[in-house]
């Protein structure tokens, strides 16, 4: 069996849907951001199984690399304000968070 592009589309497809509905369930701030990267990395499979499709260019490489970036710089600033939400609140519920200044 010869795997085609439907099938990486159909697994990012399954993985973007899961960190969605990960991210809308859950209340916790830190599956909040595992969801949101489950669904980046879904992104850059499509864009590597376009790539693999395509093999003469080489653009959906340079995408998932920018976008690899900017979930790093995501991550290092949601766990900044995880971090400062838990000395504020001492919890890292989405829900205790009412107001933005205390």
């Amino acid at each position: 069996m010869e795997i085609t592009i439907s099938h990486y589309l159909a697994l990012a497809a399954i993985l973007f849907a899961t960190g969605a509905a990960g991210f809308l369930v859950r209340r916790n701030l830190l599956i909040q951001l595992m969801c949101i990267e489950l669904m980046l990395n879904s992104v850059n499979l499509v864009l590597a199984a376009f790539n693999r499709h395509h093999a003469g260019a080489h653009a959906g490489q340079v995408f998932a690399f920018l976008i690899i970036a900017v979930a790093a710089a995501e991550a290092a600033v949601g766990l900044a304000i995880a971090v400062s939400l838990f000395r504020l609140k001492k919890t890292v519920q989405s829900d205790a968070v009412d107001e933005l200044r205390h």
